[in-house]
């Protein structure tokens, strides 16, 4: 099994929601509120909170994925696929392996 995670921008969700659900095997996918700092700076797109004007910190969202290995390229090459745009600060994906995972509710 295999692990993708990416840290976004927040108005790449809904196009990466949409993208991922056209592909077979998809399993759904875990969304977290997450905040980037880096040298890049964000989207081209400049500061779009005041929060953001005073800190150094943008609003991204955090997706995360725990796939079968037969599908793991396809889902991760979409979701870089969907993301590029050529902007710095864009976004990043990465993909671990996954040693042992359960769902809890399966496991009396």
């Amino acid at each position: 099994m295999k692990e993708i995670k990416a840290v976004i921008g927040t108005q790449k969700l809904a196009s990466l929601h949409e993208s991922l659900r056209a592909i077979p095997g998809f399993p759904g996918m875990t969304v977290a509120k997450a905040e980037r700092y880096g040298r890049a700076g964000g989207t081209g797109g400049g500061r779009h909170t005041i929060r953001e004007e005073l800190t150094d910190h943008v609003a991204r969202y955090r997706i995360e994925m725990v796939v079968p290995d037969e599908s793991a390229g396809a889902l991760f090459d979409a979701v870089v696929a969907c993301l590029s745009s050529g902007a710095p600060g864009d976004s990043v994906v990465w993909i671990t392996d996954v040693e042992r995972a359960s769902f809890v509710h399966k496991t009396r």
